[in-house]
């Protein structure tokens, strides 16, 4: 459900765009209120499922869940709209780390928890390819709405379930909560987000755009100071300073931005530019679903043989290259020629780098920790998608303009600009991707051996 939440609605951007009265510039905030919640309080939501029980936890973010998305299928204007996000990424959060640390504790036995794991991956990617095609059909024949309304449903069978399947864990020992960290770690990375936003409306050199962005410069390294001082913190510095792990979530980040804002660019230019359908631009996205599940499985076969840091900067130059390609789309461009290959290649690259990348991010993690530690997975990737949305998003609107303040406003150049602004977007992309295989190929340094005996190191793909 929560992979699925980060993906069916962005098949229902268009349409929701235009019935709320939305604003380009402001339009990612339909993904990014979603994205820097869920990431924002990822870290929170796992100390909470490791103290308070992840069991408990689970089912309180199933219902949380469930009641934000009846309010964001109930909206009425934009702010309820992104209020709804951002309490679906708050719940979000305490349901995915919980989740993860009820598998890692409950398959003890290395092969078993191989198994639960590779199901698990099966499952989210599956639940990327059900949002694309249900966000398609529910947009084309109910209304955007269903987007956000199908996931309560899903939440009170899964709730039903848990109640009488799941058994309850929690972490023993130190088990208090570092609250100042998690407002100055969130606080930071909305101010962050906030500023690339402004940047789109006010330019890079406005005052207001220079002091959200100064504000979270001192936020985040408060947010730091505050953790290598604190008895209890929020993130304990030892899961960062790992060379493999800080690689790990340093990667994650990098391609969180690049894939999301590919995704952002793509269903705008699937449904405005080729005319297609909310159900054919689902349609269009399945290969890069597919594509993801089997590159998953032949990732974790290869893992043991051929060690992480091969599959993941193999996996980051795929999507580099995919990237690259996407740079070439105009206003005829073919799906078969230009936008499939590129879709193909994105999603192998991603499975790829995703199945190892979560095995060394959780490489010689104690128990005590495993819930912060998979909750960082999560984290990092989903604030690279906040960021990367909103940079690209603000790089795009500013590509936009700069094009037809020199070739004037007439509808086909208004066309021709927003193709311009595509290909920027899509070449900030593949740089973000490029400098994410050179931090595998220079910094990661895992052996074959190594993945083979991570028997704490959960696969999942995002």
């Amino acid at each position: 459900m929560v992979v699925l939440d980060a993906t069916i609605v962005n098949i229902a951007l268009p349409s929701a765009q235009q019935a709320l009265d939305i604003s380009t510039a402001d339009r990612q905030w339909i993904v990014t209120a979603y994205t820097l919640t869920f990431g924002g309080f990822l870290l929170l939501g796992g100390r909470i499922a490791d103290f308070f029980g992840r069991k408990r936890t689970f089912l309180v973010g199933l219902l949380g869940f469930a009641a934000a998305s009846a309010l964001g299928g109930a909206a009425v204007n934009a702010e309820t709209l992104y209020a709804a996000r951002a309490l679906q990424g708050l719940f979000g959060a305490l349901l995915a780390p919980a989740a993860l640390s009820l598998i890692t504790v409950t398959f003890t036995e290395a092969k078993e928890r191989a198994k639960a794991f590779g199901v698990f991956g099966g499952i989210s990617g599956g639940g990327a390819a059900i949002g694309l095609l249900a966000g398609g059909l529910l947009t084309e024949y109910a209304n955007w709405r269903w987007c956000l309304l199908v996931n309560i449903p899903v939440a009170i069978i899964a709730f039903v379930w848990a109640m009488a399947v799941v058994k309850e864990s929690k972490a023993s020992g130190d088990t208090r909560y570092d609250v100042p960290g998690a407002i100055l770690a969130t606080a930071g990375q909305v101010a962050l987000v906030y500023g690339f936003t402004k940047a789109a409306t006010d330019g890079w050199s406005s005052s207001v755009t220079i002091g959200w962005l100064a504000g979270a410069v001192a936020l985040l390294g408060a947010f730091l100071f505050w953790e290598s001082r604190t008895k209890h913190p929020l993130l304990p510095l030892r899961v960062l300073f790992d060379r493999n792990r800080g690689a790990s979530y340093l990667v994650s980040i990098l391609l969180g931005a690049g894939m999301l804002g590919m995704f952002l660019f793509m269903t705008f230019y699937l449904q405005q530019t080729m005319g297609y359908s909310a159900l054919k631009s689902g349609v269009a996205y399945l290969p890069f679903s597919g594509g993801i599940v089997a590159a998953a499985i032949v990732a974790s076969r290869l893992l043991p043989r051929v060690g992480p840091k091969v599959l993941m900067a193999t996996g980051a130059l795929l999507a580099t290259a995919a990237m690259v390609w996407l740079t070439q789309l105009d206003l005829d461009s073919s799906y078969a020629v230009h936008i499939l290959p590129s879709f193909v290649a994105m999603s192998f690259g991603m499975g790829l780098v995703f199945v190892p990348l979560s095995s060394v991010a959780l490489s010689g993690i104690a128990n005590h920790d495993a819930g912060v530690a998979s909750a960082m997975v999560n984290t990092t990737q989903q604030v690279g998608g906040s960021l990367g949305t909103a940079l690209l998003n603000t790089i795009f609107t500013t590509a936009v303009t700069g094009y037809l303040t020199d070739h004037g406003a007439e509808p086909l150049q208004q066309a021709h600009a927003a193709i311009h602004g595509y290909n920027v977007a899509f070449t900030a992309s593949a740089i973000l991707l490029a400098v994410a295989a050179v931090v595998v190929i220079v910094l990661v340094r895992n052996t074959k051996s190594d993945a083979s005996t991570q028997e704490n190191a959960p696969v999942i793909v995002h």
